[in-house]
């Protein structure tokens, strides 16, 4: 018997479906989690302490590397900045960071990955397949039911609110 294009559509949905559930689930967590990256939500605070050469000055430190923020004050021997403060005298620089616990900040850095970074094939092979999915998603009835043109509706209104919220 000769399948359809329809129903190899359908088939190929079904099991691509089955094999990306469990990424799917991964990207629905950590995007969740993205949202919430400017806040302390989950966040465990990590102090670092880093030595560096005595005497330093506020332009000699280099706040983005250590991720500080701005400088903040100077009292006596130490500079503050925003994350963290620098002892003249000393040389010690101490950061305080805000970190996820390991596996939720591995999988947000799935989320965000970026060309130098391996996972990229990952996220690529997921953004296609994802597109698969929505064509696909039109396979899944014949043309003239009337589920089908009920699904162009649902589909237009998944567009149509996606655009309203973007531009809002």
């Amino acid at each position: 018997m000769k399948q359809t294009t329809s129903m190899k559509m359908r088939v190929i949905h079904r099991y691509l479906g089955y094999f990306l559930a469990g990424i799917m689930a991964v990207y629905a967590l950590s995007g969740i989690l993205l949202i919430f990256r400017s806040t302390s939500f989950l966040k465990s605070e990590k102090i670092e302490e880093i030595q560096l050469e005595k005497g330093l000055s506020e332009q000699e430190i280099d706040s983005k590397k250590f991720r500080l923020g701005p400088t903040e004050k100077q009292e006596d021997n130490v500079i503050y900045f925003e994350h963290g403060k620098y002892d003249t005298s000393t040389g010690i620089l101490t950061s305080k960071k805000e970190e996820l616990p390991f596996i939720l900040d591995k999988m947000t850095h799935l989320h965000k990955s970026s060309t130098n970074d391996p996972l990229f094939f990952l996220n690529i092979f997921f953004g296609v397949a994802l597109l698969f999915f929505v064509v696909s998603a039109f396979y899944m009835y014949l043309p003239n039911t009337s589920v089908f043109k009920k699904g162009l509706y649902f589909s237009l209104a998944g567009v149509a609110l996606t655009l309203i919220l973007i531009f809002i």
